[in-house]
């Protein structure tokens, strides 16, 4: 039993409510539910009440005095921010092939030459349970500074199964001793290790006969994606990883159309996925079946702008009616940032979207993205109390100021974790 809560007097307090049961679409990715002045009472981790400032304080009178105060007069305060596409648990960095990138390397190229993916393999591979737990630990500390509560955490550094086995384990462990909440996907199918390179049907059958089965009865995720790329994973080998996963209880999720059309978005509207991720060369076909099947869109700026690529259109999708959420897509090789309030900017300024619409792409269509729309991503009553309070008066200035971390105080599940931007360690970390 935690100390009820009571955050009070936010300049703008940003509900998001009514959108639990689906994801929102079009016009209502603009409806943010502001209440000014307004405040919310957290007891028991859960969200008991949310209003204006005088409506709870008439509400909770007789027990003031019991609750721990919050004062954010003069300040945004949001559902915590949820990022539903990481790569959390990996070795190495590759800034190196930063430079070849400057240089004129594309990505591909540099990945068949034995970089970008296989890079990372390599370096996770060489590290020790131990190494990664804390190199991740460390990710999520910063992920927490920058205001996000929850995220999603793939593994896909293997590719054999010792290394996704160690992987979903320390994302495992993240989830049982972090105050964060850490959502596992399978992603054994990230990249054809180089000796299936010949034959990767084989590979296809390994993942599909051998890993998938164990990842399912050991319980270690919850999700299954797939590379659908030229050159990584046909839509053919594609669907039938996904369809195998689903077989065993695995939610589909997909990397779709990145580098170029691919049909990846058609085959996530196929396969029922519930999200599927990139897109910056999905089809209008495609995203129109996306659309029709209710196929959240998880959109990632961030890593269009490290490879100097050009954005995902996100304005089209809204537009079209994808359910779009955002996402840092927080690797070594493509988009090595926590920032999540950062990816907002670039939400608004490299794909069209408007600032109402990344808040909601980054609280609750986020949630939908991970199956967890019914917990978190809205303040309403009954839900998980994870608050993020930015210091800063107004919604609009959190993406106008780009490149600020404005995080002032974060609370999650009903505990102030994040004070004065700086982590409460005897409350929340070791």
């Amino acid at each position: 039993m935690t100390k009820a809560i009571f955050i009070r007097n936010a300049s703008q307090l940003v509900t998001l409510h009514g959108g639990s049961d689906a994801p929102r679409v079009k016009a209502e990715m603009s409806e943010l539910g502001i209440i000014e002045n307004g405040s919310v009472w957290i007891e028991d981790g859960v969200i008991q009440a949310v209003g204006t400032d005088e409506e709870l304080a008439a509400k909770y009178a007789n027990r003031l005095s019991e609750a721990e105060l919050v004062d954010a007069s003069g300040k945004l305060v949001t559902p915590g921010l949820v990022d539903p596409h990481t790569h959390l648990v990996h070795a190495g960095s590759r800034e190196n092939e930063f430079n070849m990138r400057l240089q004129g390397k594309t990505y591909m190229e540099i990945m068949n030459a034995g970089g970008g993916i296989h890079a990372t393999t390599r370096a996770t591979k060489a590290a020790s349970h131990d190494q990664l737990y804390k190199e991740s630990y460390n990710r999520l500390n910063q992920f927490l500074r920058h205001g996000v509560t929850t995220v999603e955490a793939k593994s896909g550094y293997g590719m054999n199964w010792e290394t996704e086995l160690k992987q979903l384990e320390v994302a495992k462990e993240l989830q049982e001793k972090h105050v964060v909440d850490v959502v596992s996907t399978f992603m054994g199918a990230h990249a054809v290790p180089k000796e299936y390179k010949e034959n990767p049907d084989e590979f296809v059958r390994v993942l599909v006969e051998e890993m998938i089965p164990k990842v399912a009865e050991l319980g270690l995720a919850e999700f299954n994606d797939v590379f659908c790329e030229h050159g990584v994973f046909t839509p053919e080998q594609s669907r039938v990883i996904l369809e195998a996963g689903k077989r065993h209880g695995l939610i589909a999720k997909i990397h779709a159309d990145e580098i170029e059309p691919y049909e990846g978005a058609e085959l996530a509207a196929e396969v029922g996925a519930i999200s599927a991720d990139h897109l910056l060369k999905a089809s209008e076909k495609g995203m129109k079946a996306m659309a029709e099947k209710g196929v959240v869109g998880v959109l990632l700026p961030g890593t269009a702008y490290f490879l100097m690529a050009e954005s995902a259109n996100g304005r089209k999708m809204i537009d079209l009616g994808v359910p779009v959420a955002l996402s840092t897509d927080c690797n070594p090789g493509s988009s090595p940032t926590v920032s999540l309030p950062f990816i907002m900017s670039l939400g608004c300024l490299k794909m069209g979207m408007t600032p109402a619409e990344v808040i909601t792409a980054t609280t609750i269509n986020a949630a939908h993205a991970i199956n967890r729309g019914r917990e978190i991503g809205s303040l309403e009553v009954g839900k998980k109390g994870d608050v993020t309070i930015f210091n800063i008066e107004n919604y609009m200035k959190l993406q106008y100021s780009y490149g600020v971390n404005h995080t002032d105080t974060v609370v999650k599940n009903g505990r102030v974790v994040v004070k004065g931007g700086q982590l409460i360690e005897e409350l929340s970390l070791s």
